[in-house]
């Protein structure tokens, strides 16, 4: 598949996603939710929120920003928030998340392969479930370029590197089962652009036994597997390279400008 064909298919794709979505809600008030619903609603997204640090009166870009719940999160703590999305659907929804939470976020339709914002403008950069959608050498080029020295920009990806459950994400029906032709989980070798763009990074993999969650609900079988989970990946953290998701952390070498 050609990059355009790719580009246009993954439009399509979250297009119609975001059509989905609009038809559940009814009024603003539907858009609005607190902080816990959003960074709480996977066990990785609190702890690599709380990698970014301090965000007040940071410049923070949203890279990918789907629904915009972490833009909301993000201005909700101070932070100057940028976000982007290739999907004019979602960049809809997202606007209208950002006014009925009485937030500012300045929202631009863009692709993280080509970034439309000047070398250095960003602190801070996060993102969800994204990169596995670029090519990872451009999309490397693009974060190395808009982050300021010092900068730090996190990303929880999915992970494809436990053969299993590659098995079970083919095979196995679960909710939200929906991707395009090409979208495929990170793989040890994607992450090559990114050590070579920063060579501070750090990887800490989320779901080892929890992602057995997808199938058996909430509940405490799940919060038992997740208790499991956090003593394991401590004792042995090379299993993160077999869990369901990762975190990764890229700091910008040199030193942070004075805000």
């Amino acid at each position: 598949m050609s990059a355009t064909d790719r580009l246009c298919e993954e439009i399509a794709f979250h297009d119609q996603q975001a059509r989905g979505r609009a038809s559940s809600f009814r009024s603003p008030g539907d858009l609005c939710f607190s902080d816990g619903e959003y960074l709480d609603h996977e066990t990785w997204i609190r702890p690599a929120f709380d990698r970014l640090g301090d965000v007040a009166g940071l410049s923070v870009l949203d890279f990918g920003c789907g629904h915009a719940m972490a833009s909301v999160v993000l201005a909700r703590r101070g932070a100057r928030v940028t976000a982007f999305d290739l999907s004019a659907g979602y960049l809809r929804e997202a606007q209208q998340r950002a006014a009925a939470n009485g937030v500012r976020v300045a929202f631009v339709q863009a692709d993280g392969e080509r970034l439309p914002f000047a070398g250095a403008s960003f602190d801070r950069v996060w993102g969800n479930a994204v990169l596995h959608h670029l090519d990872m050498t451009k999309a490397a080029s693009e974060l190395r370029r808009v982050l300021r020295p010092g900068g730090l920009a996190v990303f929880s990806e999915p992970w494809g590197e436990n053969a299993l459950l590659e098995w079970a994400r083919r095979r196995v029906p679960y909710p939200g089962k929906h991707r395009t032709r090409d979208e495929r989980p990170l793989l040890e070798r994607d992450l090559h652009p990114l050590r070579s763009a920063f060579p501070t990074m750090d990887v800490e993999g989320y779901q080892l036994l929890a992602m057995a969650g997808r199938v058996v609900g909430r509940g405490r079988v799940k919060r038992a597997l997740e208790w499991c989970d956090r003593r394991l990946l401590r004792r042995v953290p090379s299993l993160s390279r077999q869990c369901r998701y990762v975190v990764i952390t890229l700091r910008r070498e040199g030193c942070a400008s004075a805000q």
